[in-house]
């Protein structure tokens, strides 16, 4: 148990973890309040039995004593437990809070081969579904386990003030409830690790079942897709009950454990009083106790089962953490030239060779068009370029420095992207366009929306450049997320500009803007392409055929359409796909 806990506050950045510590030591302030309780009532009803067997009338100090230790006692309790559940709340969802944001920082740098071999569900549920249980359960857990532990060891060394028999009696029953609370914990190891992985089962499936929505449709599946996710559901809510099943035993024994202790605390202490070794007031002070003793204990001992969670998450946040970044630790570096340069390149993903000893040059404010059949590297080479990945041997230069001694976001100042798949985000059009330049004015917002051809169809919107779209941009064509894309690209207004089949899921309309956009975009800017369409290719400076991970031809238009090769027979093939006529 202390093992958890002492994870969990190392788990915390240092603010957050002094504000734990700090409630520590207000919850031991606020178990010694607590235990003033046994004082006042000692007080009082050593008064009253005193004076009723002495004879004596009764002192009003003695009631007014009592009183005021009680006043104390509620006054101190009540702003101790104020402090320490604040602190405690504070700490617990501010350093979740924080880890979250410290999670999503590291994962911004990791290579890109992770997120493909991990799903958005894992991903997803680290970040939130981990995080949250963690935000939600150590804050209780905590709270209830140690303030049921301080308050519970207060009483008892209140006791031996009072009857040190009667206090081991309490000790021994303090003893056989922890040693029951650890088999609660073992009963919910193997139980908590099978929820922690249906939980991100069911993100996974949940996500899947939405953004595959259409297909599902399209092909009929509803059913069967449906059936899967229900059998998650399922299988997840039987784990829940099972956790349940598991400790609903053992928290049984727990209270009839902390009840008998009671019990046996009260009759100890008749017999004591009967053969004369204990005085009246103290057997009812004590008897008194027995009922006091093991509430707050319990119900900490309850929460104890939750330990386990906390130490599951803890843990997958931390191996997430633990995960190698790329080397990001380089210099702010301002590249004089935007010229690109690779050397001798290889890279490898699982064992599986992509990109097979490439070497390409670049030059400045230069248009190279890079095609070639599906699966043969065209993106994975353009990810390399750009440092999604870094190279397994030969290098990438821009402006003659290695990629590797520029720090990441210095480097990343240097490239703009337009996806084939564009992603937009939940907010409005022009917190979207200013994505690439959050600090933007609305103005500039504007003028980038004319360029990229966007401007007309925005200002038709009902609130113009503040309308928000939905998640991915799923309110919005193809098209008009393409042009949005491009004049966040415009936006960031970066040297290089890598385009990746932007233009391929473009109706005819929407081409003719798409086109504009793309020539306002790539002005004097160096440009690499990734596109199938003639039109888009043709005009480049040099066109680089990419084949099984290797360069098989390079030159311009007119000089590969004479070597009859593969550049040639995929232009035919386009030729004869536009001329195709029903």
């Amino acid at each position: 148990m202390f093992e958890t806990l002492s994870k969990f506050f190392k788990f915390c950045d240092k603010e957050n973890r002094k504000k734990f510590y700090g409630s520590i030591i207000v919850g031991i302030i606020n178990s010694f309040f607590m235990a003033l309780r046994i004082g006042a009532i000692a007080v009082m009803l050593r008064g009253l039995i005193g004076t009723a067997i002495d004879g004596l009338p009764f002192e009003a100090k003695t009631v007014w004593l009592s009183f005021a230790i009680m006043i104390v006692s509620v006054v101190g309790a009540i702003i101790t437990k104020k402090i320490t559940s604040m602190w405690q709340c504070e700490g617990g969802y501010r350093a979740c809070a924080k880890k979250r944001i410290e999670i999503a920082e590291h994962l911004r740098y990791l290579p890109m081969g992770y997120f493909n071999t991990n799903s958005l569900g894992d991903i997803t549920s680290i970040t939130t579904n981990t995080m949250e249980s963690l935000s939600d359960v150590a804050t209780r857990a905590v709270m209830m386990v140690l303030q049921g532990l301080l308050d519970t060891a207060l009483i008892i060394v209140m006791m031996v003030f009072f009857d040190w028999r009667i206090a081991l009696i309490a000790l021994a029953g303090f003893g056989l409830f922890e040693f029951v609370n650890l088999f609660m914990r073992v009963a919910v190891k193997t139980v908590s690790a099978e929820k922690n992985y249906y939980d991100t089962l069911e993100i996974g499936k949940v996500l899947e079942f939405i953004q595959g929505i259409a297909e599902v449709k399209a092909y009929n599946l509803a059913g069967q897709r449906q059936s899967e996710l229900n059998k998650v559901m399922e299988r997840r809510l039987k784990t829940l009950i099972k956790m349940e099943m598991r400790c609903i035993p053992v928290a049984n024994i727990q209270s009839f454990v902390a009840k008998l202790s009671g019990v046996v605390i009260l009759m100890a202490s008749i017999f004591f009083f009967l053969n004369g070794s204990m005085v009246l007031a103290d057997c009812a002070v004590m008897i008194i106790c027995s009922f006091m003793l093991f509430n707050a204990l319990e119900a900490g001992g309850n929460y104890s089962a939750l330990l386990r969670t906390i130490d599951i998450c803890v843990t997958k946040a931390n191996t997430v953490l633990a995960l190698p970044t790329m080397d990001i630790e380089g210099s702010e570096i301002i590249p004089e030239k935007s010229d690109i340069e690779a050397c001798s390149i290889d890279f490898a993903y699982d064992k599986k060779k992509i990109i097979d000893g490439i070497s390409l040059k670049i030059p400045e404010h230069s248009t190279t068009a890079i095609v070639g059949p599906s699966g043969g590297g065209k993106t994975t080479f353009c990810h390399l370029l750009s440092r999604f990945w870094d190279v397994d041997k030969g290098s990438v230069t821009l402006d003659g420095k290695n990629v590797k001694d520029f720090s990441m976001d210095s480097l990343m100042q240097n490239y703009s992207f337009v996806f084939q798949h564009v992603y937009l985000f939940h907010d409005t059009i022009a917190n979207n366009i200013r994505f690439g330049n959050p600090e933007a004015s609305m103005d500039k917002v504007i003028e980038a929306a004319k360029k990229a051809c966007c401007h007309d169809f925005i200002s038709a919107l009902p609130n113009g450049y503040e309308t928000v779209i939905g998640e991915g941009g799923a309110s919005l064509s193809g098209g008009e997320r393409q042009r949005i894309s491009i004049a966040r690209a415009i936006m960031k207004d970066s040297p290089i500009i890598i385009l990746d089949e932007a233009t391929a899921n473009v109706d005819p309309e929407n081409e003719r803007d798409l086109m504009k956009a793309v020539a306002e975009l790539t002005h004097e800017k160096t440009v690499i392409m990734i596109a199938h369409r003639l039109k888009t290719v043709r005009n480049a400076d040099q066109i680089v055929v990419i084949d099984k991970g290797r360069i098989v031809e390079q030159g311009k238009h007119e000089e590969l359409m004479k070597m009859g090769g593969i550049y040639s027979r995929f232009i035919d093939s386009r030729k004869e796909a536009v001329s195709w006529k029903l």
